[in-house]
Parts: structure tokens; C-alpha cells; sequence
């Protein structure tokens, strides 16, 4: 006996009585078939909705949905006997942001595909964002006119129109659909934004998804992938990021729609403030370089610094001293260093020795090797006296 599908006559019920046609066990869980059922099924791109199944004082959760050979299973934690009589209640919320998110997801399809002549190649609602496939090489800018025009119709709140034609009424139908459908097939059509073969659920209205942002078009194959959000997922996200935005300005003393240029400015005055530091960095390690002149090996230990500045100071010494250079840069037991051999001579089985020793990473090759020891400076300084030896 097949499930009579609900959630297909309105898609709004949140709400129903069922029996249990039938319970069986399937590891954990058990695959529980009602007469009738507004619980939607995984399929399509679309997740399962959740929800419970209430039964006296009982109540079986329903964590997932799908459908097999007509008939639609619930997965439950708990069996549920067959005869009994159940009252289906829906995750609401989950339900109608799926709507949400596949109706915009429609609209913004049915735009793109006119305007650029392609195909909607793939489509997955994910728990946290909606991404979408298409096989045409869509620019931001394009994309971003897509989002200004499915707002448009959004914001125009025309009714879904959902139909089943005839054959000979599907043939002469213009709709999108990524492959050959035989049978009877559903067409849900959002006025002047897209038709479409499609078995999810949908909001009533286009006014009920809200809001239509895309985050991102990257190139995907032969074509793009967009990232997007509907509803109220779009508007958590649009107001997460103003509050980023206003608790950065407040940093920078600007209005939130001012810190790019704000940013920009402490960039230039990072910039400007790098070039004045490797100025007098140049200086400096010109100065220690020199009083290591002739000296053969030396270890030198420096308060903490960027590793490209120590790599710099170990060239230089190095240069100096005419031997082997190491330089430490850091504080108690944490400790950066670069070791630089003059004559370029083969440095890893130092370097194997001292990583061993001092609880250290690195390597390198050709007279250089750069990395890390967790050790104490007395122990970093014993080790370079008994390689001396």
C-alpha cells in the first residue's frame, strides 16, 4: 500500500492523523510506514523534515524521511505498533526554511538559465548554506544581477503555481528539468521567474521566501557554482555581518559602511610602517654582522622576530663570520631559529641532531634550515658546545 503524500496537497500542514501500516527493525532505529504522511522525504536536493509522532502520552521522534517503492518510511528511536493511531507533528521551523530555500533557489535558477542559456547542473540545501551548479561561465556581476531581479519577484509576492499536465500540455510546456521525465509530472511555475519539473516542497507565495542573497560565484567545471541564502537564513547572516561591521567601525571610529576605507588606510599605514621597520632592521643586523667578522661559528639569540627577519640576520652573520651562523629569536623554552653555513655545505644532519636534542621542527637544505625547539637557552647553548667539539 502506498503512503498518501500530504505534504503534495498542501504544503503547509503542519499537522495530521496517520496509522501505522507498519514497525520494523533496523539496527538502532525503526522504519515506521503511515497510511499517510505530511513528513517530506529526502530527495531532490531537499533534506528530510523532522518532527515527532504522537501517540498517548508518547512521543517518537522522526529524525529522518525517505521514500521507497511509493511508500514513505520515518526513521524513529523508538517502534511504534502497527494499527496504532498517531498524530504527525512537523519541525516547522526546518520545514519552512527548506521552502524557503528551495523556492529562492528557483527563482534565482529560472532568472539565470533564461538570461544565460544554461542548465541548473546540480543543487544541494545543506544545513548551513544552499549551493547551486550551473554549466555556463557566470560572472559575479551577472550573478549579483541575477539576485537584484529574484529579489524583484520576490518582492512582486506572486502565488506558486503548481500543475500536472497532460502529455500532450507537457510537451508544448516550456519549463525546466534536467532530464527526461515520463508519467505524470509536477510543474511548480513562480510567475515570470521559472517553471520547473520539481517534487519539493515550496512556499504558497514568492513574498514568503523573504530575501535572496548570493555569497559566492566560483568556478565549478565546466560552468560556475553560486552560494546562496533565502529567508531567514539570509537575514541572519546579513545582520551577523553588520554586527561585525559596527563592532569594527567602533574600533576605527568610522560608521559600519565606512571600514573598507578605514581598512584600507591602516593597510597603507601598515605597508609604509614595514618599510620603515626593514629599514632600520638592515641597519641593525648590519651592526651585529659585524662584530661577529672572522669569527667562524657563532650563536647569536635575539628577542622574537618574523622568521623572514631571522632568516635575514642569519644570512648576513653568516656572511660575517665566515662559518656557521645560528641565530635564535624568542623567550624562555620557545624559541625560532635559522642556521646559515657560509660555504653552503650540507646542514641536515645538524639539524636532525638538533631537533632531536631540543624537542625541535625544521629543515632545510644547502647550507640553510629554519624551524623551532622547545628548550631552554642553557640547553641550546650546550648543544652548539658540544658540536664544537
Amino acid at each position: 500500500m502506498k503512503t498518501e503524500k500530504l505534504y503534495y496537497q498542501d504544503a503547509c500542514l503542519r499537522e495530521f492523523p496517520a496509522e501505522v501500516l507498519s514497525c520494523e527493525s533496523a539496527g538502532e532505529a525503526w522504519k515506521i510506514v503511515l497510511d499517510q504522511t505530511a513528513f517530506y522525504p529526502e530527495g531532490g536536493g531537499q533534506p528530510a523534515d523532522h518532527g515527532v509522532l504522537k501517540t498517548g502520552g508518547r512521543e517518537v521522534p522522526v529524525t529522518d524521511v525517505h521514500e521507497k517503492n511509493g511508500q514513505v518510511v520515518h526513521t524513529c528511536p523508538a517502534p511504534l505498533e502497527p494499527g496504532t493511531m498517531v498524530t504527525g507533528l512537523l519541525d516547522w521551523a526546518r520545514r519552512f526554511d527548506h521552502m524557503q530555500q528551495h523556492s529562492g533557489e528557483h527563482i534565482i535558477s529560472g532568472i539565470l538559465c533564461r538570461l544565460h542559456h544554461c542548465d541548473n547542473v546540480g543543487f544541494h540545501l545543506g544545513a548551513e548554506t544552499v549551493t547551486i551548479d550551473y554549466n555556463a561561465d557566470i560572472s559575479w556581476e551577472q550573478a549579483l544581477e541575477a539576485e537584484r531581479l529574484a529579489n524583484e519577484a520576490v518582492w512582486a509576492d506572486r502565488e506558486a503555481e503548481i500543475s500536472y499536465p497532460l502529455p500532450e500540455e507537457l510537451a508544448a510546456l516550456e519549463y525546466r528539468s534536467k532530464k527526461e521525465l515520463t508519467g505524470r509530472v509536477r510543474i511548480v511555475e513562480f510567475p515570470e521567474a521559472d517553471r520547473c519539473a520539481c517534487c519539493g516542497t515550496h512556499v504558497e507565495r514568492a513574498g514568503q521566501v523573504g530575501l535572496v542573497k548570493v555569497l559566492s560565484c566560483q568556478k565549478f567545471r565546466e560552468g560556475v557554482r553560486i552560494e546562496l541564502l533565502c529567508g531567514a537564513r539570509a537575514l541572519r547572516y546579513l545582520g551577523g555581518t553588520y554586527d561585525q561591521a559596527k563592532a569594527i567601525g567602533q574600533r576605527l571610529s568610522v560608521k559600519p559602511l565606512e571600514v573598507l576605507g578605514a581598512v584600507e588606510r591602516l593597510e597603507a599605514e601598515l605597508a609604509a610602517d614595514k618599510a620603515r621597520i626593514a629599514d632600520l632592521e638592515r641597519t641593525a643586523f648590519a651592526a651585529i654582522a659585524a662584530e661577529q667578522a672572522g669569527r667562524g661559528d657563532v650563536l647569536l639569540f635575539q628577542a622574537p622576530m618574523r622568521p623572514d627577519s631571522l632568516r635575514r640576520l642569519a644570512d648576513a652573520a653568516a656572511k660575517s663570520c665566515g662559518g656557521l651562523a645560528a641565530v635564535f629569536s624568542g623567550e624562555e623554552e620557545r624559541w625560532s631559529y635559522a642556521l646559515v653555513r657560509a660555504d653552503g655545505a650540507d646542514i641536515a644532519p645538524l639539524v636532525r641532531a638538533l631537533n632531536q636534542t631540543l624537542r625541535g621542527r625544521g629543515g632545510g637544505r644547502n647550507g640553510f634550515a629554519q624551524g623551532g625547539v622547545s628548550a631552554a637557552r642553557e640547553d641550546i647553548e650546550k648543544f652548539f658546545q658540544e658540536v664544537k667539539r
